[in-house]
């Protein structure tokens, strides 16, 4: 059959189980509508937001043609929710895109998907929150010009290291730091958001009087546009993670993203707008720090503030994003998808320090080679080519496999908008303004290939390997963990 059968599990015999330990530490009690909501919507307002706007205007050329565009990242982001949230009452494990591939198409594409995942959409994701968490921490250090991008680099590379040190010693540490940081996003957007009503009140509305002249009409420039403001909509998927901890997920998991997507949708216009109230769109163009800049026109001496809290908002984010980066690399390498000692857990802190310092290397390496909108498009190219397969697997099991039991359905035209935005995204800006960073995708998918064979499909696994392995584990004071029972 289709719907690959899940692979024997081992008992649970140690203490230092990772699952266990991550579940009893990070999801220690059932996952409810509420937690729901906000794990989506806290996942997604992170760095985008206060970094995105001035690129999806430069791209777009005109204020009102960008707004648009945030207008229909957060429907597209809603539409491929959605589709997620059926397959998530089909599937009901934790993984996300991984599982779903493996389930539905077998193990080759659930290995690319991995290999790409863990080596660099993980980690190119950490490097993005990084650089703007930097961009903003430096920022009041140099009023009224750039940042040096050697300061700025230097920052983004400390800050992982912190959150290294932070997730690989305790995992109640890393989650209590989440938790207090999604305060400061909140209060820093509802600040910006206020004060642009102010301003519109005022009347200050000359950015919003010349229409759509100017608007750009390439379809590549338009789907980089589109990769800015998705950018800042990442983590629509984060529910489908933890499929598994969710209270009745059936019911849950739709529930949840029909509430947090709208809304972060309606923040994210809300605070677009308060940006072009206060600033004319060339101002915003040549900002490196759109809410700092933004805090300087309209709370005078009060605007470290926004810099304060922007820069608090991107650290919670970026730990975020690098306390659930394991999941992934643990279940891929579970599956025997990964080397084995991605899927080791320290046997003290029961957290799996093997994976979160690979992502912490790779997220590095990313950072000097790259700047943020490199990063972003680079990041923003594979996810959507995985997510357009994600998506074409609910097709097929809608058309093959109607029979499958499933509590929630969507209407087959969303998944089929989902998976034409997807071929789109992929394709423009190929076609119209193709990246150098995309075609360095192109040799690292064929070397995934090359690789597959000897070591998953024949399991060539050379001697030096496991003596490297053993090593490994005796420095990093990591043991083998069990798999999951359910």
């Amino acid at each position: 059959s289709t719907m690959r059968e899940r692979k024997a599990t081992d008992p649970p015999h140690s203490s230092t189980d990772l699952s266990e330990g991550k579940e009893k530490l990070r999801l220690r009690q059932e996952v409810g509508l509420i937690s729901g909501v906000s794990l989506i919507a806290g996942t997604m307002i992170g760095s985008g937001i206060f970094m995105s706007p001035e690129w999806v205007l430069h791209h777009m050329g005109n204020p009102s043609s960008s707004l648009l565009i945030w207008a229909a990242c957060g429907l597209l982001a809603m539409f491929g929710a959605l589709s997620y949230a059926e397959l998530g009452t089909i599937i009901k494990e934790s993984g996300g895109e991984y599982i779903y591939i493996l389930r539905i198409f077998g193990s080759f594409p659930a290995f690319l998907f991995a290999y790409t995942s863990v080596i660099l959409v993980r980690p190119a994701g950490l490097a993005a929150v990084c650089l703007s968490f930097a961009e903003y921490a430096v920022a009041p250090f140099y009023p009224g010009c750039s940042p040096p991008q050697v300061v700025v680099k230097c920052t983004a590379a400390a800050c992982i290291l912190l959150l290294t040190i932070i997730n690989c010693l305790n995992v109640r540490l890393a989650t209590s730091v989440m938790n207090v940081f999604t305060a400061a996003k909140l209060l820093a957007l509802l600040v910006i958001i206020v004060g642009g009503l102010v301003l519109l009140a005022k009347g200050q509305t000359q950015s919003f009087q010349n229409g759509f002249q100017g608007t750009t009409a390439g379809i590549g420039a338009v789907g980089v546009a589109f990769y800015q403001g998705l950018w800042s909509y990442d983590g629509w998927n984060n529910l489908n993670y933890v499929t598994e901890e969710l209270k009745k997920p059936e019911v849950t998991l739709p529930r949840a993203l029909m509430i947090a997507i709208p809304l972060v949708t309606c923040l994210y216009l809300l605070v677009n707008v308060s940006y072009l109230a206060a600033m004319t769109p060339s101002e915003l163009l040549s900002s490196g720090a759109v809410a700092v800049t933004w805090g300087d026109k309209v709370l005078g001496s009060w605007a470290w503030l926004i810099s304060l809290s922007v820069a608090l908002s991107t650290f919670g984010s970026s730990n975020g994003t690098f306390f659930s980066g394991g999941r992934v690399c643990y279940i891929a390498a579970r599956e025997g998808h990964m080397p084995d000692i991605l899927s080791m857990a320290h046997v003290r802190c029961l957290t799996p320090s093997p994976a979160l310092m690979f992502t912490s290397m790779m997220s590095l390496i990313m950072i000097i080679s790259g700047n943020f909108t490199s990063i972003v498009n680079l990041f923003s190219f594979i996810a959507w080519l995985f997510y357009g397969m994600t998506i074409s697997g609910l097709l097929y099991l809608k058309i093959k496999k109607p029979e499958l039991p499933r509590s929630y359905k969507v209407p087959i035209i969303i998944p089929i908008i989902v998976l034409i935005a997807a071929v789109y995204l992929v394709l423009a800006p190929i076609i119209d303004q193709p990246q150098i960073e995309i075609l360095y995708i192109i040799p690292f998918i064929v070397s995934g290939v090359i690789l597959y064979f000897p070591l998953v499909h024949f399991k060539c696994h050379p001697r030096f390997l496991q003596s490297i392995t053993l090593h490994l584990q005796l420095l990093l004071e990591v043991a083998p963990t069990t798999r999951d029972v359910n």
